[in-house]
This record gives C-alpha cells, sequence and structure tokens, in this order.
C-alpha cells in the first residue's frame, strides 16, 4: 500500500546541442549523462548542466553532414572509461571519455538497427540491416552470426506426450467448438510500428531475447538465444502484439504491449514464448501509442512511454510517461508526468539509472534534461485520537483507494471506498488540523488540487438489504487550480495540508541546487485559484516535508541531509535551521527518503530512514537494520530486516535508551518485541488503539495487536477504572487477567462495586476468579515500563488469592447474594485453601430455602457448577466431612457412585453414637486429628481404641493435651510415648516422660542408657537404691563416660558415688587432667600414685606433645614451599595460554590461582551426581578432589587446605601444652618444658608469618576486576569471567585464613 512519492527533480535547460537528442546513457561513476544526436555525442552534467566533453559524428564521417543518419545504440563501457554507439550506417564507435577520440571498432555493410550490451558488459550484440544478428565480445570479437528469422522453435520446443487429439479435449466454457475453430491469423504490426528489431537482456546475462517484425505475416514475434547464440524458444503468435519489448531484471518474464479490439494491454511473456498474465491500460481503443517500456533495475517500477496517435491542435501530440508498480497481483499506476502537445517540450530519451532504482532521466527534443527521484511512502492520516479513522490512500491512476483501518481491514487491491478524478492522481496529503484528519487532497497531473471531506448529511447505518455502513465514503468539496507557472510535469512536490484554506508544497529554485517553498492560499479575485500568498527560497534542494499534529511543527529535509524548520504560523514565514535542546545546529549524516517528526524524552526530533535501512533521530544512528517504521502518538513501531517488530513507547525514553533498546535482543517476556513475517512491512497504527496494520512482501494485510500497545492501552483504562473495556480486551487478545488487581491492587480492592456492576456478567466474574494465581504479572509476563513507580501492595499479609476473593465475595453478597451464587461459590473454591465445606454448606441453605425472583440460582444449579469446578469424589469427601447426610445424599446424586456401595455406608454411620459416627468419618478421611478429638469423647470403652490411633498416627502430643495430667489414660499414653521415643534413640527425653508418670524404674533405664548420670543418680536416691547398687550404677556411667572421653565427670563419679579414689585418679591421669588429678591425690593421701603413674606420664605425654608439633611444623614447611612452586608454575602457564589464545580458552582457568581457588576450574562441577547427595556427602565429595599428589588438578587447593588445618590444629593445642608444662615444671621436668614450649613456639611464629603470603589479599579481592597499567585486555577479560564464576563453600573455606588465638597466654617465664 505504498505509493511513489517525488523526492526531488532536477531541471536543466541550458544545453543546446545540434539536431535531436537520440539516445541516451548514464555514466556510472561520475553520474553525467551521454546523449547522442545525428550530429554529435556529448556528455554533459544534469546537476550543473555543464557540458563535460563533446565530439562530432560528423567530422570523421561516421554520420552524414546533412543529418540524415542516425545513432541505434549507446552505451557506456565503464571499465575502458569510453562510450559505445553504433550508426545507421553499420559503423561502431568508441568514444574514449578522457581524451574525446573517436575510433571505429567494427562495420557492417548493411547497416545496423539496434545495438544492445549484456548487464555484465561482456557481450554485445548488433542487428544488421539484412535482419542478421552479430554477437560480439567487449573487444570487438566476432562470436556468431545467425538470421533474426528461423523456423525452428528451439531447442525448449514443447513435447507431445499423444494423450488424444485436440478434438477429444475438454475445452472449457468455450464448448466442443473450440476443438473445429481455425487458428486465427495475427495481424500485421501497426503502420506507426518503426519496424526495428527490439533487442533486450535478461538480469542474469544468460538470456536475451529480440522482437522483429516477421517477414511471412508482418506481425512481431519474440524469440530467445542464450549466450553462446543457440535459439532458445518462439513466441507464440500474438495477435497485435507491438513493438515495446523489456525483459524484467529480476524476474523470468519479459514486457510487451497487445493491443486488443476493445482495450489496450501491456502483456508480459515468460522464457518459453507463452503468455503469463497482463494489465490493462486507462486508454481509449486507438487513444496511443507505446514506444517504449522501461523496467528499473530493482524490477519495482514499469516505465511506459507513451504518445498519442491522433494529433490535437496545429498536429501536435500529447505525450507522457506512466510509473506503474504491482501489488497483489493487481498493477497500480502511481505517477503520470504529461508533457502536453508542445513537440519540444516532448522527451527524446527516457531511462532509469543504473545505481539509483527510482532515478529516472529524460531528455526532451529541445535538449532539455529532467532527473526525477522518487521514493517509497505510505500516505496515512495523521491524526491521534480515536476520530481519526487511521486511513490510507493507495493512489490508482485517475482513482483514490482509501481504506479506514479502524473500522475494517480490506486487503489491496481491494479498498473501504474509491475517490473518482478526471486526471491520474500524482500526490495524496491529508489534512493535518486535528479532528480533521479524514480529509484528503489530491494533486493530479493538470495541475489541479481536489479537496475531499466528508458528507455532512446523515446517511442510515443500516441499507434496505440489511448490511450495516461501518465507513462513509469521502465526496469532493473543491477543485482548486495551483496557479504555479509549470515548465515541466511535476512541477509541485511535498504537497501539505496544513489548515482548510492553506497549502505548503516545494518547487524549483532559481537555481538548480535551491528550492522554493510555496504557501498557497484560496486567491480572493477567484475562489477556485490557489495562490502563493508566500515564497521562501531555500538554499538546497527539498527532498522532504513533514507536519506533526501534535506540536504544529514542520519540518523539511535537504538532499546533503540538513534539517531545516519551517515557521508558517506566524506574521512572517521564515525557515531556520533546527537545533537541540543546547542550541546546537543538528543534521542527518546522509539523506533518508522517509521522515517523521517525534518526540523522545520531552525533546522533538526528525526520524529519518535511509534506502539502506538506517534510522536516524537526527544526527544519531539509532539502528541499522530498520525496513520500515510508523510514529502514531507517542509510540515508535519499527520493522526490521531480523524479522522482528518493535514498539517503544517514546516518553519513557531518552535517545540514548532509545538507541539501546533497539539493539537490544528481546527477553522473554519483552513486551516491545514480536515476531513478524520475512519482509514485513508497517502500513498504519490505529490510534487510541492496540492495532498495528503490516503488509507482506506478496501484498496481503495482517493486523496485529502489539503487546507494548495493548499494555499501555491496558494500563490507561485501568487507571481510569475503565474495567470493563480492559475486561474486554483481554479476554479476546489472551492477557493474564492477573493484570486488572496487579496493575494497582490497592485501587481495584476500593472499587470491587465498580468492576462488578461494569463487568455485568456473571460468566465474565467467574472467568476471572478462576484465572487468579499468586503470581504477579507486573514482574514476570507484563513488566512495567521503565521509570513506572510501582504501587504499594496492602500489608494485609494474606496471599493474593485470599485477598481478591475475600474482596469480591464480601462485595457481591452485599450486593445481590442470588445473583451473584454461583461467583461466591467460585470465590470460596478458588482460596489457597479451597473452603468447600462453606461451598456445600451454601448448596445445602439453597436447598433448604429456595430463593425467589429474576436470576435466582437453585440448588440444583448450584450444585452442579460446583462439580464443574472440583472433582466429584474431593466434593463427596468434603461433603462426607460436614457431618451433613443430607447434603451428603444431595452430592452422591450427582456423582458416578453406585448407590448399593454409598448407601450401606452412610446407613452404618448414622446407626453409630454422635461422637463415633464422626471419628469414624474423619478416620475415613484421614483427618486423624479430629478423628482422636472425637474419639476421646466416646468413653472409657474406647480407650484402648484411642491408644491404637495413637500410636499407629503418632499423635502423642495431641492425645496428651486432651487427657487430665494425673489421670490414668495420661499414664498410658506417656509410657506409649516414652517407647516410641526410646525407639527414636531419644532415651534421656523418655526418661523425662516415665520421670515424670512416676515410673522411676523405666526412667532409670533410660537415663543409664544414654549417659544422663545427673537424672539417673537422682532417680536412683529417690528409688532409693542400696549403696552397693548405686556404686555399680556409678561405676557403669563411669564405663560410659570415659568411652565418650568426659574423663572429669568419670572421675567425679569414681570418687564420689563408687568411693574408688584410685580410679578416680586415674581417669584423670588418662584424660591429661593434671591439676584436678593431683588435687584428688593430696585429699585422698595418695603419692604413691604421683611415682607410679603421674609422673611417667606426665614424660610420656610431653615425648608426644613435642613429636607432634615438631611433625606439624615441618608437614607445614614443606607444603609451604610447595605451593609456592605451584603457583609459581601456573601463572606461568596461564599467561602463556593467555597470550596465545585469549581469555576464551578452554584451559585457561585452569592455571588460574583465583579460579582454582573461587572454584572456576573445570574440574569443580564435573560430578553431576553429587549435587543429588547431602551436604555432608557433598563437603566430602569435595574434599575427594583435593589431592596432595604433586601434579593434580587442584593441587593448590589441597595444599591450602591441608595448611589451614594444621594452623587451626596447632592453635586449639594452647590451653592444652600449657597445663602440660605447668605440671612439668611442678615436677622439675624443667628440659621437657623448655623443650616443649620452645618447639610449639618456634611452630607457632612460623605458622602466624606465613599466613599472609599464603592467604595473600589479591587472593581475597580476586572478584574485583584486574585493571591497571600493567593489564592487557586478556587479563581483564579473564578477571571478568572468574568473578561470573559461582562459588562454593569449599572455596570460601580454602581461600579464608584461619584466624589464631594470638590473645591466649600459654607461655611460662619459668621455662624462658
Amino acid at each position: 500500500m505504498r505509493n511513489l512519492k517525488l523526492l526531488k527533480s532536477l531541471q536543466t535547460s541550458a544545453l543546446q546541442g545540434p539536431g535531436s537528442p537520440q539516445c541516451l546513457s548514464v555514466r556510472v561513476d561520475t553520474g553525467t549523462l551521454l546523449v547522442a544526436s545525428q550530429y554529435s555525442i556529448t556528455e554533459f552534467n544534469p546537476q550543473t548542466g555543464q557540458v563535460a566533453t563533446e565530439a562530432s559524428l560528423t567530422a570523421d564521417g561516421f554520420l552524414p553532414q546533412d543529418g540524415s543518419g542516425s545513432v541505434v545504440g549507446l552505451q557506456d563501457l565503464a571499465e575502458v572509461e569510453s562510450a559505445c554507439l553504433a550508426t545507421a550506417g553499420g559503423d561502431v564507435v568508441l568514444f574514449n571519455l578522457n581524451t574525446c577520440q573517436l575510433e571505429c571498432v567494427g562495420s557492417v555493410d548493411s547497416g545496423l538497427t539496434s545495438m544492445s550490451w549484456s548487464p555484465d558488459e561482456e557481450l554485445v550484440i548488433l542487428t544488421t540491416g539484412q535482419e542478421t544478428i552479430i554477437m560480439m565480445t567487449k573487444n570487438f570479437e566476432p562470436i556468431t552470426e545467425f538470421a533474426i528469422h528461423q523456423d525452428d522453435f528451439g531447442e525448449g520446443k514443447f513435447i507431445t506426450v499423444g494423450w488424444g487429439k485436440k478434438e477429444t479435449q475438454f475445452h472449457g466454457s468455450e464448448g466442443k467448438q473450440a476443438a473445429q475453430r481455425k487458428t486465427q491469423e495475427v495481424k500485421p504490426a501497426p503502420e506507426w510500428d518503426d519496424r526495428r528489431p527490439r533487442v533486450t537482456w535478461r538480469g542474469d546475462g544468460q538470456l536475451f531475447a529480440v522482437s522483429a517484425v516477421c517477414p511471412q505475416t508482418g506481425a512481431r514475434k519474440v524469440r530467445v538465444w542464450n549466450r553462446e547464440g543457440v535459439l532458445q524458444a518462439t513466441s507464440e503468435p500474438v495477435d497485435g502484439l507491438e513493438q515495446a519489448l523489456c525483459w524484467k531484471p529480476s524476474g523470468s518474464l519479459m514486457a510487451s504491449t497487445q493491443r486488443h479490439p476493445n482495450k489496450h494491454s501491456v502483456v508480459f511473456m515468460e522464457k518459453n514464448g507463452l503468455l503469463h498474465g497482463d494489465f490493462t491500460l486507462p486508454l481509449n481503443k486507438d487513444q496511443a501509442k507505446v514506444k517504449e517500456l522501461l523496467w528499473n533495475n530493482d524490477s519495482t517500477v514499469l516505465a511506459i512511454w507513451l504518445e498519442d496517435l491522433t494529433a490535437g491542435e496545429h498536429g501536435h501530440v500529447n505525450t507522457c510517461v506512466q510509473l506503474w508498480t504491482v501489488g497483489n497481483y493487481h498493477w497500480y499506476l502511481k505517477q503520470s508526468l504529461d508533457f502536453g502537445k508542445d513537440p519540444q517540450k516532448a522527451p527524446a530519451c527516457v531511462c532509469w539509472d543504473p545505481e539509483r532504482p527510482l532515478r529516472l532521466h529524460l531528455v526532451t527534443r529541445d535538449w532539455g534534461s529532467l532527473t526525477y527521484d522518487w521514493g517509497w511512502t505510505t500516505e496515512r492520516s495523521p491524526g491521534l485520537d480515536a476520530t481519526d479513522n487511521a486511513n490510507v490512500a493507495v493512489i490508482d491512476g485517475d482513482k483514490v483507494l482509501v481504506t479506514t483501518f479502524r473500522q475494517t481491514v480490506v486487503p489491496p487491491p481491494m479498498c473501504s471506498f474509491e475517490v473518482q478524478l478526471s486526471s491520474a492522481v500524482n500526490q495524496v496529503t491529508f489534512l493535518c488540523r486535528p479532528e480533521g484528519t479524514n480529509q484528503l487532497a489530491t494533486f493530479t497531473a493538470d495541475g489541479n488540487i481536489s479537496v475531499f471531506s466528508q458528507d455532512s448529511g446523515e446517511q442510515p447505518d443500516k441499507v434496505g438489504n440489511g448490511f450495516r455502513t461501518v465507513c462513509r465514503a469521502l465526496v469532493l468539496k473543491k477543485t482548486f487550480r495551483a496557479a504555479v507557472h509549470q515548465e515541466a510535469p511535476l512541477s509541485l512536490r511535498h504537497l501539505l495540508w496544513l489548515q482548510d484554506d492553506l497549502f505548503v508544497a516545494a518547487g524549483r529554485g532559481p537555481l538548480p541546487t535551491s528550492s522554493n517553498l510555496m504557501m498557497l492560499r484560496p486567491a480572493q479575485e477567484a475562489a477556485d485559484t490557489l495562490a502563493v500568498r508566500c515564497q521562501l527560497e531555500v538554499d538546497g534542494v527539498v527532498v522532504s516535508l513533514v507536519h506533526c499534529c501534535r506540536t504544529h511543527t514542520v519540518a523539511l529535509q535537504l538532499e546533503d541531509g540538513q534539517i531545516r524548520k519551517l515557521l508558517w504560523d506566524c506574521p512572517e514565514p521564515s525557515v531556520e535551521e533546527w537545533r537541540d535542546s543546547s542550541g546546537y545546529s543538528i543534521n542527518f549524516p546522509v539523506p533518508c527518503a522517509q521522515t517523521a517528526l517525534c518526540s523522545v524524552g520531552g525533546e522533538e526530533f526528525l526520524l529519518g530512514l535511509t534506502d539502506r535501512s538506517h534510522l536516524y533521530a537526527a544526527d544519531v544512528e539509532l539502528a541499522s537494520n530498520v525496513s520500515s517504521f510508523a510514529v502514531c502518538g507517542d509510540f515508535l513501531v519499527v520493522t526490521t530486516h531480523s524479522h522482528t517488530c518493535r514498539c517503544l513507547q517514546l516518553s519513557t525514553l531518552s535517545l540514548k535508551a532509545l538507541q539501546a533498546a533497539l539493539a537490544k535482543d528481546g527477553g522473554q517476556n519483552d513486551e516491545t518485541l514480536r515476531r513478524v513475517e520475512r519482509g514485513s512491512r508497517v502500513v498504519t497504527v490505529v490510534p487510541q488503539d492496540t492495532r498495528v496494520v503490516l503488509q507482506m512482501p506478496r501484498g496481503n494485510l495482517e493486523t496485529v495487536h502489539h503487546r507494548a500497545l495493548v499494555l499501555d492501552q491496558l494500563r490507561k483504562w485501568l487507571d481510569d477504572l475503565k474495567f470493563g473495556e480492559a475486561f474486554e480486551c483481554m479476554r479476546k487478545l489472551r492477557i493474564n487477567l492477573n493484570l486488572i488487581y496487579d496493575h494497582n491492587p490497592k485501587v481495584f480492592l476500593e472499587n470491587t462495586d465498580t468492576f462488578l456492576t461494569q463487568l455485568n456478567s456473571i460468566t465474565h466474574t467467574n472467568r476471572f476468579l478462576t484465572e487468579l494465581s499468586e503470581e504477579d504479572t507486573t514482574g514476570s509476563m507484563y513488566p512495567r515500563p521503565e521509570g513506572c513507580t510501582p504501587p504499594q501492595p496492602p500489608a494485609s499479609g494474606q496471599k493474593k488469592v485470599d485477598v481478591v476473593c475475600d474482596a469480591l465475595r464480601s462485595t457481591m453478597e452485599s450486593t445481590d447474594p442470588n445473583k451473584f451464587c454461583l461467583s461466591v461459590l467460585t470465590a470460596h473454591v478458588k482460596k489457597t485453601v479451597p473452603e468447600l465445606e462453606i461451598a456445600l454448606q451454601k448448596v445445602h441453605e439453597l436447598r433448604i430455602n429456595p430463593p425467589e425472583g429474576d436470576g435466582a440460582v437453585s440448588a440444583e444449579e448450584a450444585l452442579k457448577y460446583l462439580l464443574f469446578l472440583v472433582n466429584v469424589n474431593d466434593l463427596y469427601e468434603h461433603s462426607l466431612g460436614t457431618y451433613d447426610f443430607d447434603l451428603v445424599l444431595m452430592v452422591a446424586e450427582k456423582s458416578q457412585k453406585d448407590p448399593k456401595e454409598y448407601l450401606p455406608f452412610l446407613n452404618t454411620l448414622k446407626s453409630l453414637e454422635v461422637n463415633y459416627q464422626r471419628y469414624t468419618i474423619d478416620k475415613h478421611l484421614k483427618r486423624y486429628s479430629k478423628a482422636l478429638v472425637h474419639l476421646s469423647k466416646c468413653g472409657e470403652e474406647h480407650f484402648p481404641e484411642t491408644l491404637q490411633l495413637v500410636n499407629e498416627q503418632k499423635l502423642y502430643s495431641e492425645a496428651l493435651r486432651l487427657y487430665p495430667a494425673d489421670s490414668i489414660h495420661s499414664k498410658a499414653l506417656s509410657c506409649a510415648y516414652a517407647e516410641h521415643l526410646m525407639g527414636q534413640q531419644q532415651a534421656e527425653q523418655a526418661g523425662l516422660l516415665l520421670w515424670r508418670c512416676h515410673e522411676p524404674v523405666g526412667a532409670l533405664q533410660a537415663f543409664a542408657s544414654c549417659a544422663s548420670w545427673r537424672n539417673a543418680i537422682c532417680v536412683a536416691q529417690q528409688i532409693p537404691l542400696p549403696p552397693d547398687q548405686l556404686a555399680l550404677l556409678a561405676r557403669d556411667l563411669a564405663g560410659k563416660l570415659t568411652e565418650q572421653r568426659r574423663y572429669s565427670e568419670a572421675a567425679l563419679l569414681l570418687d564420689q558415688y563408687a568411693k574408688d579414689c584410685e580410679e578416680a585418679i586415674l581417669a584423670l591421669i588418662t584424660g591429661a587432667v593434671w591439676e584436678e588429678a593431683l588435687r584428688l591425690i593430696h585429699m585422698h593421701d595418695r603419692a604413691d600414685i604421683t611415682e607410679t603413674d603421674l609422673k611417667p606420664a606426665l614424660l610420656k605425654a610431653a615425648s608426644a606433645q613435642t613429636l607432634f608439633v615438631e611433625t606439624q611444623a615441618a608437614t607445614f614447611t614443606r607444603h609451604r614451599a610447595r605451593l609456592a612452586l605451584v603457583r609459581e608454575q601456573k601463572e606461568k602457564a596461564r599467561l602463556s595460554l593467555l597470550d596465545e589464545d585469549g581469555p576464551d580458552c578452554a584451559d585457561a582457568e585452569l592455571y588460574s590461582e583465583a579460579s582454582s581457588v573461587m572454584g572456576g576450574s573445570k574440574y569443580s562441577h564435573s560430578n553431576s551426581r553429587i549435587s543429588s547427595r547431602s551436604s555432608k556427602n557433598r563437603r566430602k565429595a569435595e574434599r575427594k578432589k583435593l589431592s596432595l599428589k604433586e601434579g593434580s588438578p587442584m593441587e593448590d587447593r589441597a595444599l591450602m587446605f591441608a595448611l589451614g588445618e594444621i594452623v587451626t590444629t596447632a592453635d586449639k593445642m594452647r590451653e592444652e601444652v600449657q597445663a602440660l608444662l605447668k605440671a612439668l615444671v611442678l615436677f622439675r621436668f624443667d628440659k621437657q618444658a623448655e623443650k616443649l614450649q620452645l618447639v610449639f613456639e618456634e611452630a607457632l611464629r612460623t605458622m602466624e608469618e606465613a599466613i599472609a603470603q599464603i592467604w595473600s589479599p589479591s587472593l581475597q579481592s580476586s572478584n574485583t576486576p584486574l585493571t591497571g597499567p600493567n593489564s592487557t585486555a586478556n587479563s581483564i577479560m579473564a578477571s571478568f569471567q572468574q568473578q561470573q564464576t559461582p562459588t562454593t563453600s569449599q572455596d570460601v573455606e580454602v581461600s579464608s585464613p584461619p584466624k589464631m588465638r594470638s590473645s591466649v597466654k600459654w607461655k611460662l617465664a619459668i621455662c624462658s
């Protein structure tokens, strides 16, 4: 649905050459034009009108002096910087563009009729006067020569497989008479046909076609050859085939024209010569002839050069050039250049630019040069409110096809309505005034501006046949004649309709590099004439002119990318530079084909899209892969070549943020991005709506509701408390209904009555309730826009679903409980813990007291609905839990249960006592706590059953709370509980329970089994036990304590209760409790034990401790030295790998000190089974990896772990060594004491000094990126990668230095 819009036109008339132009070619490297006439060849610059080079063709005899000769072909050869031309006399001439020398490179005696070069300029085809084809190389070496007219069809001749004869075949609607019909003879070519062959090449240069007049029939026939000169196919006889022929560069079709008795058509042929489609030209019978057909180089536009057959006044004929495009298999006439009847102004040569697809060059017979540059544009109405119908206008000859996308989406070439005009339309513009944007104006080829608006008369929405009118066609209100001098077609461009009586357009300036801005208003003396009320000269060629309805700004762009602002709504209109908020002048870096005004972050910018898909905001490049864009209100919608459509809210973004948003890949819940079909383009965005209309490459339309527009509209509706509109939109577009609450929970809870009133539907209310979930959709599915402060949630502490259900249920019950009965049930069922009992009770109440009135819900309907929400078996179980048998029967009747199954069960329950009945029900439902409560009320005879239930279900604590503490039942339960605790290895708690319920014997056994000696002694004395049994108990407990290395407590039992001081002293000596052992020795006067046991034990302990400390110190020193060596080797290896392979090398982290410590090594998480282990086993598995074997991958970590263990062990020995030193000094073992103190002191000092080196500060800050003057790019990248590596508890344990308790005073001055 795009139109061709004239960006700029260049006209030069200063060139006055001899004769009249006959051939035209464009130099690719310089952009100059080569024009050949019957006298000379000229190169001139259309920008300046200056002649660059010129050479006479008559001086050297290539053409006759009298001007009777002609040039039949002209081609620029960029590789040799020359131009090749062919004359009708048979000469092939090279014109050197540097030296201006002419050289004849070949001659044909019979003359030449045409010359055509292949697209790759490797081959040249010459047609001669003897109707032969000469194929030559680019060096003019002949390859082959053959006749144009050949009897053979070619290599592509069709094969008949002999499936029946023609007379027996089906002929469709033509009937069997078609079989007997003779082949219609083709008519000869018309008189105006110049009889010259037409040669055209396919875009890839593999095939070329020749259209020539057949000598037998006199009609034209097309033949196709390959580049080896082998005939491929001959066209079928086509009656009325004309001279024009042009092969589509990017396709397999050739375009020609055919004259029918009742129409004139452009027809297309395949390479096999068969017709394949056509379209009709808007001409009367025998009105005009087609001189040439020309495809532009990207095959999007077909130019048709027409000339009237009938001469008008003074014998002059009218000439025009039409530009046609195709979309969805329909051909549109987009531009019509009417040159009038002046023969000198008529085009003599027409050609497309080989580099710029939409640039057309023309040279008139009076040596005037015209260059037109077009661009693609979509003419859409600029409205911003709901009154705008989102109109899109498509030019189609003398009609404008208007589609109102707000009401309906009509695929092209169909439309909502057509606007008919008297001549071809070249420009369309919509009124820029708010609330009037549905009006449009057209600028036609005859220079008139027609205004169309909606009919003010009332028309019925429905017509007699029952159809409803959704949009009304525009009607013609006024036609103005533009009082502007038009030297050439399309003298006005970029027409803007700013106000009802004000038009702005751009035209040619006094210089080729300038433009005039004309402000047109109706003339006072002639109401049907638009006069130029103000004219502003702009220093530069205007290539775009846009208006913003919101700010009323008019911006224009010059051909070099400069941006200007038109101050049109002031007494003295003027043009000034476009400046940013800082006052600096800003421009586009390159000219843009499409432009639009928008506000980004509160500042107005001009957006521009280049032909190479670069999107700019003034001088800032936003993206480089944009295929189309549109600005609608506060949103920018773009489609990209990566097949995505982005919709960005400009008011919430700065220019840098907009640039970043267009560059990033969308996340999972990125509302600004959606995938679209390949090649999609934006047609329009419906204002104040959620629809974006896209056009696919083949021409069909698709309407998408872009998530960003949808969510923005929903947020506006929810802020305005328009819950009904929001719900309908969300329901249709499958938006999660939780957003209604999540958007602003406080506002929703305060307006639940408004919500229910606007929904006004039980079904919709139920749907909202059933879709509730705990997820906050504004934080996951539909994130809030950046910069938007989320509202505070209600501080109730309840879960979201419960809050919403309770709030809506309360409102519904207070409003109309009968009407909202089903919704109230839904609110009960949907809660986090479904309130099925309450819901069932409400259903039961409906059965007992049926409601009256319209809309009342019966119990049957309510129960049926409840069964829809809840599984019938679950509902049956819950109804049974209400102990209401009427309710149970009501639910059971609706279920699929067999009455033979549930009726006996219910009858049995009814016959039981109430408490036992409820116990039976609760036990059946596995509600054992409730069952226990009911069973406890059933009397003494059911206590064994109670005890059994408690034991089976482990309900000991609940059962103890149900019986008095001094009752027999409580004692029985306590004993059962104690037995259970003993089985759970919790003997001490079992002993407490037994002791509490006056079972001392069992309590004593329990305490003794777990070595709880204090409680055991207390119970034993409470029994009381005889002294001898008490002594045996004390010895038994002391043995268990000794096994647990609790020597002091064992000694206390042996001394005080077993009365065995010697055993007590020996226990203390074994446990190295030297001072307490001395106390007992002296208290019991057992000095003999000092000599026999204490002193030998002291010497043995001193020797063992000294040896242990020396061993630990030696191991520490060895590990420390090895760690330094390993670190040095790994650092060298890591640096070498980083220098060779960069930071992404797989083994680089393996040699990094930080990575080894912080878990970045590839060996850190290699075993997938470890993740499923317990934390204890996982730590064991981690330690297994810490191998001290030399060369192991984690040797450095293992060494650090071992060193840390040594330091920790040594630090814990301070108190133990001090006590041993005191005892040694007391018994004059000074040498042993001094040696132990010296060895231990040296070991501690060595470890304290080494901690800073082993656990260096750089290791602690390894998470900080390594930067600085000595850093390289690879090292910085590696440090960043280490920062992202996950850290385990084992890594933290290794990387943290052990803490030493330096404040503990353990040394003795006596031993110094």
